[in-house]
C-alpha cells in the first residue's frame, strides 16, 4: 500500500514558511535509533495508530507533511525532516529547535502497548549546533541531554568525538554486550558551507517543487527502485525520504549561505562506501564534511566498509575509530575542502 500526501497541510504552511525566511535556521538534526528486542509473535510498532504518533511529534515541535508505506517500513517526511517505523525499529531525525528527547519516554510507553518491553540498543546523536542558545535548555548541551538519557537508562554511555573547539559529534548508547541477530548499518554524511550554485536549486522559483530538484541533482538515481517522497519548502529548504522494503535514505538541506547544511543517511548495506561518499559530496560540494559510520559484526561493511579512501579535492582533518561493547564499531572522518 501506498499513500501520500503532496503538500503540506494548511495549518502548517505558515510554519513551514516562518522556517525558511528567517535567515539562521539550525539544520543540524538530532538523530535517535531506538531497536526493541524481538516482541510476542504479530508485535509491531507499525501498530502504533496515527493519532498516537501526532500527539508524540507535538512534544517534539513538528508535524507530518507527508508519508510513504511499503511492505516492510513507513517513512514519514515532517515540518523538521524524518521519521521511519519498521517491525521494532524506530528513527526520529530533527533539526530546528526540536525537543526530540521530550517524545522518548511517550515512545517507550507506545512500544509497551502493542508488545514491547525491552530496548535491546539505542543511539542517540548529533552534531555541534551552530547556535546552541536558540535551542531548548533540554538540548543547548550535550551533558543536560544525558542527564535525560541516563534518567531512563541505567546502562548509557556517553561520547564525544572530533574536536571540541571545532567539528565535534556526540553519541549516547547503551553499553552492555547483548548480541545482535541481524546485520545493521547506518551512514551519515554532514555537509556544510554548501556550493551557492547547488544552493540555489533548494529555493522555490529555481525548481516547482521537491521532485523537480530530486531530477535536477539526480539524487534518486542513488536507489532507483525507492518509493520516494520530497518536498520543497517556501521559500527554500528540502527534504527526501526512499523507502525499499528495511533499506532507507533520507537527505535534508538547509540551503541559507550563513547557515548552510545538508545531511544524507542510509542503512543500504555496502561492502565500501568509498564511491557513495564520493558521489553525495559532488553533489552537494560542501566545504567541510563530517562522516560516520555505523556497523555491527553482522555487516558487510564491517571490515573493509569501515576504511574511507581519501576523497579527491579534500584534505582529512580527523578520522577515528570507536569500538563499542555493543558490537557495534563506529569510524568518524572529518574532511575539509583543500588539498587533498
Amino acid at each position: 500500500t501506498l499513500r501520500s500526501t503532496c503538500s503540506a497541510p494548511k495549518d502548517l504552511q505558515p510554519a513551514l514558511a516562518g522556517m525558511a525566511s528567517v535567515g539562521f535556521f539550525e539544520g543540524t538534526e538530532k538523530l535517535l535509533e531506538v531497536w526493541f528486542a524481538a516482541p510476542r509473535c504479530g508485535a509491531s510498532l507499525r501498530q502504533i495508530e496515527r493519532k498516537d504518533l501526532d500527539e508524540l511529534l507535538q512534544l517534539v515541535k513538528c508535524q507530518v507533511i507527508s508519508e510513504r508505506h511499503c511492505r516492510q517500513m513507513d517513512g514519514y517526511v515532517l515540518s523538521e525532516s524524518s521519521m521511519y517505523i519498521s517491525e521494532r525499529r524506530f528513527i526520529l531525525k530533527t533539526c530546528g529547535g526540536s525537543t526530540l528527547l521530550k517524545a522518548l519516554d511517550a515512545l517507550l510507553r507506545l512500544a509497551r502497548n502493542v508488545g514491547f518491553t525491552e530496548v535491546e540498543n539505542l543511539f542517540y546523536s548529533r552534531k555541534n549546533f551552530l547556535e546552541p542558545h536558540l535551542q531548548d535548555q533540554l538540548h543547548r548541551t550535550f551533558e543536560s541531554e544525558v542527564s535525560v538519557l541516563d534518567s531512563l537508562f541505567t546502562d548509557g554511555a556517553a561520547y564525544a568525538l572530533g574536536r571540541l573547539n571545532a567539528d565535534c559529534w556526540y553519541l549516547y548508547t547503551l553499553d552492555h554486550d547483548k548480541p545482535s541477530d541481524s546485520a545493521d548499518q547506518t551512514l551519515e554524511l554532514i555537509m556544510t558551507g554548501l556550493d551557492e550554485e547547488v544552493a540555489r536549486k533548494f529555493y522555490k522559483g529555481e525548481c516547482e517543487n521537491g521532485d523537480d530538484v530530486t531530477r535536477a541533482l539526480g539524487i534518486a538515481n542513488f536507489m532507483p527502485n525507492a518509493e520516494i517522497d520530497t518536498f520543497l519548502f517556501e521559500p527554500c529548504g528540502y527534504s527526501l525520504n526512499g523507502i525499499d522494503g528495511e533499506v532507507y535514505y533520507t537527505i535534508h538541506v538547509t540551503p541559507q549561505p550563513e547557515c548552510s547544511y545538508a545531511s544524507f543517511e542510509t542503512n543500504l548495506p555496502m561492502e565500501s562506501y568509498s564511491s557513495l561518499v564520493d558521489g553525495m559530496i559532488s553533489i552537494f560540494k560542501p566545504n567541510r564534511v563530517l562522516v560516520t559510520l555505523f556497523a555491527n559484526k553482522l555487516s558487510v561493511c564491517s571490515s573493509s566498509g569501515m576504511s574511507f579512501s581519501k576523497i579527491q579535492g579534500y584534505k582529512c582533518m580527523d578520522k577515528q575509530m570507536l569500538e563499542l561493547n555493543n558490537e557495534y564499531d563506529l569510524k568518524l572522518a572529518v574532511f575539509t575542502k583543500g588539498v587533498s
